[in-house]
């Protein structure tokens, strides 16, 4: 460190941490100063969580120094953590459904008048907080009846009530709109400005390249490489983290469509019944969906698979009209559903990647009526970790163990073994590192090619102009347009979600 250059305010010497059978870091090193936003990426499994939650005090490391203003530190719990002036926003929503937001933003930190916790002083607290993120919600609002979306922003308003020094963002944009985006990327740089340091992970590189002023690259558990904001590209952030060039990023080879696969006629949902959708998706085609969150994208996919009951209008698969009492009607005609949360919805954690695959095909091979067909569910399984490269010491191991996307593939698999006709996708990419991205993107060219129709909702716009034959704008409940793939522009797109 030369004399002019401060001092780190955080810095991580040489710290390693090991899990039975697996080292999740070895010899990591990072540096922090003052004020500055500081990018930390990497392909999932490449350590970037396990270090946070280090320095969240959620875990302790093996060997290493950890220094805070340059005095060494023991962070051995979440609130010693806290008092050092680090806060975490974790990656996986970590709030209490039951209780409101005001409560979620203070919890365990409630203020009290007279012994008693201050709910006035929660409520004009959490108000100024949700302000400045641009989230105008009644801090009285249970946390469960709100979207997604705004949960991420009551994650970030009750790490920022902490009055960190340094803020640790964990894929804090993953459900934001891009609205919501922008207003947190604008905070994080108000943050800056005002002496706050931020490690921002994030497998969006777009963003790092607009926010970060420097790039930290971790790659199976080691520093792979640090990039100055001047040598800040695409290319380059990429080939540190996965060790290769990835050139051909979104691989999409439009093939001429078939036949009309699915067809979707004036249905409505319960959430919005005075709007009809209407449109078809046909043999071969990946069709997007866009929009921003709260235009009703993944509620379309639901009643279409038959989780929401559809008040009016029909369904057709392959031309044969659907009668939708539940999902289990979707899949005997030959649907499938990738949902957008796969840790609640996509998989059960603590199951097998073997019976995880088998779920979906329980009622279809059933062995004499009630008895599981193991030998189909052990070669469905097989063929699955195979296709889609599952990375796993064997199918047998606990889906919890696996990164986030081997987990996705883990969901995939389970409705590819089913052969279906009409895959729906929501966020298939949503928290999964960029080589696993483009392992999906081939996946779907592959599917597509072979005849598949696919319907996939997404947030990023490159993906939904990358990857999409043609595109379904929707805004508040309604279509408002389709776009053909020559059409496909950010400002065309847009100017449908936002209304026009």
């Amino acid at each position: 460190m030369s004399e002019s250059e401060p001092a780190p305010l955080l810095s991580v010497d040489r710290v390693t941490k090991r899990f039975p059978g697996v080292t999740a870091l070895k010899d990591v090193c990072l540096s922090l100063q003052p004020g500055e936003v500081l990018a930390l990426i990497g392909e999932n499994g490449a350590g970037k969580s396990t270090l946070m939650k280090i320095l969240a005090g959620v875990q302790l490391p093996d060997e290493g120094t950890i220094r805070v203003a340059g005095n060494s530190v023991t962070l051995d719990s979440v609130h010693t953590s806290q008092s050092q002036g680090i806060a975490l926003i974790h990656q996986e929503l970590n709030l209490s459904g039951n209780l409101d937001v005001g409560a979620n933003i203070f919890l365990g930190r409630e203020p009290r008048r007279f012994g008693l916790i201050d709910k006035d002083t929660i409520r004009k607290k959490s108000r100024a907080l949700l302000k400045r993120l641009g989230l105008n919600v009644d801090p009285d609002t249970l946390v469960d009846h709100l979207p997604i979306g705004q949960q991420q922003l009551v994650e970030i308003a009750r790490a920022l009530s902490v009055d960190a020094r340094v803020l640790i963002m964990d894929e804090p944009t993953s459900s934001l709109s891009q609205h919501e985006t922008e207003r947190l990327m604008q905070v994080v740089k108000e943050l800056r400005c005002d002496g706050v340091s931020v490690i921002y992970i994030s497998h969006r590189l777009r963003e790092v390249m607009e926010l970060a002023d420097r790039v930290t690259v971790f790659r199976d558990g080691e520093n792979a490489g640090e990039l100055t904001r001047e040598e800040m590209t695409h290319d380059s952030m990429v080939q540190l983290m996965v060790g290769r060039d990835v050139s051909q990023f979104y691989s999409r080879q439009p093939h001429p469509p078939g036949d009309v696969a699915l067809e979707v006629s004036a249905i409505t949902s319960p959430l919005d019944p005075g709007q009809r959708l209407s449109f078809q998706v046909r043999q071969g085609e990946i069709v997007g969906v866009s929009g921003l969150v709260g235009a009703g994208r993944s509620e379309m996919l639901e009643v279409v698979f038959g989780v929401r009951p559809t008040l009016q209008g029909h369904v057709k698969v392959g031309g044969r009209q659907l009668r939708l009492r539940s999902p289990v009607d979707a899949v005997e005609a030959g649907l499938a559903l990738v949902p957008e949360d796969r840790k609640k919805q996509g998989v059960i954690l603590e199951l097998a990647v073997r019976t995880n695959i088998g779920l979906a095909g329980l009622r279809r091979h059933r062995r004499l009526g009630a008895f599981l067909n193991e030998a189909q569910e052990k070669a469905d399984s097989a063929a699955m970790v195979k296709k889609l490269r599952i990375k796993t010491p064997g199918d047998l191991q606990t889906v919890q163990f696996l990164s986030g996307g081997n987990q996705q593939k883990v969901v995939l698999g389970k409705w590819l073994a089913m052969e279906p006709t009409v895959l729906l996708l929501d966020e298939p990419t949503r928290g999964i590192d960029i080589g696993a991205k483009h392992e999906i993107y081939t996946l779907m060219d592959q599917l597509a090619a072979a005849g598949m129709a696919i319907l996939f909702v997404s947030s990023e716009m490159e993906e939904i102009i990358g990857m999409s034959d043609r595109v379904i704008v929707m805004h508040e409940g309604r279509i408002t347009g389709e776009l053909p793939r020559e059409q496909l522009t950010e400002q065309s797109v847009m100017q449908l979600a936002t209304g026009g």
